[in-house]
């Protein structure tokens, strides 16, 4: 994925990730961005990398997809865990997301 493919606000590249140890389950994250997100077997989401390979390491991140920037913030606004965290990349400051200023 290019830098020009990533999501960014006011043109900076965007990342996601999501804390496991908050997650309930309920696959709204995958409804809303299935390329992004992924339910695994322990019953936990999970992020994507751009190859649509499933990152299970503690806070791995993959960048936040322009067309998709939509879905990934409502999925962050949307889960009821709040476990979804989408941050700037230069700063890794949280943009969306319960640690969102």
């Amino acid at each position: 994925m290019t830098v020009q493919q990533e999501a960014g606000v006011d043109g900076e590249a965007l990342e996601v990730w999501i804390d496991q140890d908050l997650c309930t389950g309920d696959g709204i994250c995958a409804q809303y961005a299935p390329e992004v997100f992924e339910l695994d077997i322990d019953g936990l989401a999970y992020v994507k990398s751009a190859d649509d390979e499933l990152l299970q390491a503690r806070g791995a991140t993959t960048p936040v997809p322009l067309p998709l920037l939509t879905e990934v913030i409502d999925s962050a606004k949307e889960c009821p865990g709040e476990c979804i965290h989408v941050r700037r990349v230069s700063d890794s400051a949280e943009v969306y997301g319960p640690d969102a200023e």
